[in-house]
């Protein structure tokens, strides 16, 4: 009898495989922070950038690119599971036009938030501005394709939308700004709000197929794991309830939504529980390490801190649950990406 891992496996390749077939969408067109930020950030005057080395040493043709990981982004790999690229290209690159964005494209900036106050952090792109920037490739999608089939594209495209960890992480925790404006629950309530006329603001330009990320089990990330080192290492449960706690708003914003968008179909995709999986039960999915990230001690450092100088990096990013101290490995975005595939994103993968 086969191995339980050997069997989900073959599950997964063959739902993969029908999904190639029966898929009817046309593009991914990504939203939202560092979990899916394919490059933005090269170009805008930032200190958070990771388009140098080791950040990208297994992306195709081992080259940096600006994800913050060793390869792929769960929207790269859920792209190519619908039979479109293999990896999105970032809307300011500009080695990339609309005939490369017509099937993927990603406005997503590292260490932006909701809050708009979250984006200033870093001076980094704000949610709104992002919006900018799609109503911007709406109209060269139509000069592209004409208005007829740009409208097709716009309707029937996957809207990937990750976003909400440095909310509380670089803002609410960090800086006392917003903890001295608002209790945690009623900063939760803010947010919602405003991911609610986000998404609300896509329909009306046209996304009618979307999917709204939740939060990761942020309180184990190896970064804020090293801030409770001395008590003893472990996963700040605050944090995480935090998480799960947003997350349960999310999801019935989620369904407030699909009672309002006539027409539209919003999907809450939660990372929380298939990431703690990884995290708690590591070797369950073949890995060795998920308190400590593989780049540089694996403690504290993310971006600049992250570099090839640093002689701790590990060999083999894939025992690693995390890259680095803020993200997980490609490896892990797999597993994630997976994990929505057959889940929340496996009703958009059908005709009919």
């Amino acid at each position: 009898m086969l191995p339980k891992a050997t069997v989900c496996l073959l599950l997964t390749h063959f739902l993969e495989l029908v999904l190639h077939v029966n898929a009817k969408i046309p593009a991914i067109i990504v939203f939202g922070d560092s979990s899916v930020d394919s490059g933005n950030n090269n170009y805008i005057p930032t200190v958070l950038k990771s388009n140098f080395e080791p950040y990208g040493r297994d992306f195709y043709g081992r080259k940096p690119t600006g994800r913050f990981c060793n390869g792929r982004l769960p929207t790269d790999i859920i792209s190519e599971a619908f039979g479109l690229k293999q990896s999105i290209p970032a809307f300011l690159d500009p080695t990339y036009n609309i005939s490369h964005f017509a099937t993927g494209v990603c406005f997503a900036s590292a260490g932006t938030g909701y809050d708009n106050v979250t984006s200033s952090v870093l001076s980094v792109i704000p949610l709104w501005k992002e919006v900018e920037y799609f109503k911007e490739y709406l109209k060269q999608l139509r000069s592209y394709l004409g208005n007829e089939k740009a409208e097709e594209v716009i309707s029937e495209a996957l809207y990937l939308i990750s976003i909400g960890t440095n909310d509380f992480l670089e803002n609410y925790y960090t800086i006392p700004v917003r903890s001295s404006q608002y209790n945690v629950g009623a900063y939760q309530d803010f947010l919602v709000t405003i991911a609610k006329d986000f998404v609300t603001e896509l329909y009306q330009l046209g996304a009618r197929k979307l999917s709204l990320g939740g939060l990761p089990p942020m309180g184990c990330l190896p970064l804020e794991r090293t801030t409770n080192l001395l008590f003893g290492g472990g996963c700040i449960e605050k944090y995480n309830d935090v998480a799960k706690e947003f997350n349960q708003k999310l999801g019935g914003l989620v369904e407030e939504l699909n009672n309002e968008l006539k027409g539209g179909r919003v999907v809450f995709s939660n990372p929380y529980y298939i990431l703690l999986g990884l995290i708690k039960k590591p070797s369950s999915f073949g890995f060795e390490s998920a308190g400590v990230a593989c780049c540089a001690t694996g403690l504290y450092e993310m971006s600049y801190l992250c570099n090839k100088n640093n002689p701790y990096t590990c060999k083999d990013a894939n025992k690693y649950v995390f890259w680095d101290a803020f993200h997980p490995t490609e490896k892990s975005n797999g597993i994630a990406a997976r994990h929505l595939i057959q889940t929340t994103l496996a009703e958009f993968f059908y005709d009919g």
